[in-house]
């Protein structure tokens, strides 16, 4: 009956140890952040086998000789005992370093009683920093599946009951050697976490490695558009900024937002990546400081030297022609005619001042309209009257000064683009879009296209590249939008427009939000929780420069 009553309670125990590992398991699965997993290892086999302290190490072969992190330590009797990460050689001489050299495990009664001969001993030095009496220990090894070693597991005085405080002088009474079984499952627990670190260190890796592709991509936006740069980084940290603020609103329309963790980063790969696009824009568009190109500009300049050089030249042949035809050896006194040569040479000349001072003029003009500023009327039908004029060129041909195109770019009424040119700016963001689609997004990351695609609608329906309206525009690229339009306006390294202050941003983004093309409350909430101080700005600051 006592054999039967022995053998049901050994059965509960195996069965009620077999959940637990079954549990540790599936927490050691979901845990992603590598130290709270370290610190689950620990705890969880400290749990299993009634150790009252224990600690975790990690191999690092990074450098030109592989060491040891001592990475985390627990110890129930000595709770306040401060712990902190170290370095220490892999050398046979510790435990640690004997067990991650070797890769046996080591099951030792008495730490402070070794037999003769073996290369490890302890160092009791942390015993006596605390007060405290190390006697058995249990060290395993962790490794991968391909048996690499990751770290070592030691666990510190197996307790005969849990909520035993260990002190120097009982240890001996109220500790025990630990049990070979302890040691099998706990081999097994080891090599378990073992691929649980590997998994989350490749994981980081990938992240650390895609991180370092997001900052290339943004190097390479701004190589491409040296006018804008750090634009990317200041977008994404007002957006994440923003998102993060929207997250602590807990009434009215933005009551409903919560953005985890994943969701944030998820915002600021989008915001860093929103302008990726421009690398299909044509260079000489994306860096457009006046209406006209440069070489446009000096093309032109030789056509008004060419048009003023033709002038004189005919006021020359023109002058030549009456002095032959009216040869001055004529009596002046008998017929007057030498002050009607005077006065014909001195009209030509006259002719050619006026020809003259409209061409500059008309250079004038043409420089003034150049700039990225707001046409008045009066300019704009001076720009229609220049555009019929016209020159003779080297080969006698009448061609206009100013082309149809050159004269389409000059009228542009506000900034420096042209309808096609501006076309071919917006359309950075469908290039962004189909470039971002091509990369294999994880779950939590794939949203990133469509929010870096939506950051350029209005909730009016007036944006673009797809004319979207509020429901449609996710959260997130509205947020974004807040983001990038105050950027660009308070940004001081646009050469085509100056800086303005955060007041007058704030105000044109009021004024944006009033008209339904961004969301009232999310710019309401920008102004109010002073976002714009991440970038370190202030609503004292200068008017705009």
């Amino acid at each position: 009956m006592t054999d039967s009553r022995d053998q049901s309670q050994e059965t509960t125990e195996c069965s009620g140890l077999i959940e637990q590992l079954l549990a540790i398991g599936t927490a050691l699965s979901s845990t992603h952040d590598l130290g709270d997993l370290l610190a689950l290892i620990l705890t969880k086999s400290r749990e299993i086998t009634c150790s009252d302290a224990g600690s975790v190490y990690l191999v690092d072969r990074s450098g030109h000789e592989p060491v040891l992190w001592f990475k985390v330590a627990q110890n129930f009797s000595q709770p306040a005992a401060s712990f902190r990460e170290f370095a220490m050689p892999m050398t046979p001489k510790s435990l640690a370093g004997y067990v991650a050299l070797t890769g046996e495990s080591l099951n030792i009664p008495d730490a402070y009683d070794l037999p003769e001969g073996v290369p490890y001993q302890l160092d009791r030095s942390f015993d006596r920093s605390i007060a405290y009496r190390t006697r058995s220990v249990l060290v395993l090894p962790m490794q991968n599946q391909e048996r690499e070693m990751i770290g070592v597991l030691q666990l510190i005085n197996r307790k005969h009951h849990p909520e035993t405080v260990i002190t120097a002088e009982n240890a001996l009474d109220e500790t025990q050697p630990y049990f070979d079984w302890e040691k099998r499952v706990l081999q097994s627990l080891a090599s378990q976490a073992a691929i649980c670190i590997e998994r989350n260190e490749l994981q980081e890796s990938i992240e650390h490695l895609f991180e370092g592709f997001v900052k290339a991509s943004v190097q390479i936006i701004e190589a491409r558009d040296p006018c804008t740069s750090g634009h990317s980084e200041r977008v994404a940290d007002l957006t994440v900024r923003l998102s993060q603020e929207a997250n602590a609103v807990t009434i009215g329309s933005l009551q409903p937002i919560y953005f985890s963790e994943r969701q944030i980063q998820e915002i600021r790969y989008a915001a860093l990546l929103h302008d990726f696009g421009k690398v299909g824009v044509p260079e000489a568009i994306l860096g457009k400081q006046k209406k006209l190109f440069p070489m446009q500009l000096e093309v032109i300049r030789n056509r008004f030297a060419l048009a003023q050089r033709t002038l004189e030249m005919d006021c020359a042949q023109a002058k030549f022609k009456h002095l032959v035809e009216h040869p001055s050896h004529h009596s002046a006194d008998v017929d007057g005619e030498g002050c009607s040569h005077c006065q014909r040479l001195s009209a030509l000349d006259q002719t050619l001042e006026q020809a003259i001072a409209q061409l500059d003029r008309y250079w004038t003009l043409l420089v003034e309209t150049n700039e990225p500023r707001i046409l008045a009327e009066e300019p704009l039908t001076q720009l229609r009257e220049l555009a019929h004029y016209t020159y003779r060129d080297i080969d006698g041909h009448l061609r206009p000064l100013l082309s149809q195109e050159e004269v389409m770019q000059l009228m542009v009424p506000r900034g420096t683009l042209t309808l096609a040119e501006r076309d071919a700016i917006q359309s950075h963001v469908t290039h962004t879009y189909e470039f971002l689609k091509q990369i294999p997004w994880t779950k939590q990351l794939q949203n990133v296209p469509a929010i870096a695609y939506s950051h350029h609608e209005k909730l009016d329906g007036s944006g673009y590249p797809l004319g979207l309206k509020q429901p449609d525009i996710p959260i997130q690229s509205q947020i974004m939008a807040i983001a990038d339009i105050y950027d660009a306006l308070t940004a001081g390294d646009r050469p085509y427009k100056r800086s303005l202050s955060v007041p007058t941003a704030l105000k044109i983004l009021r004024q944006e939000a009033a008209q339904s093309k961004l969301n009232h409350d999310l710019v309401e909430l920008f102004e109010q929780r002073q976002i714009f101080a991440v970038l370190g700005h202030s609503v004292l600051e200068e008017p705009e420069r």
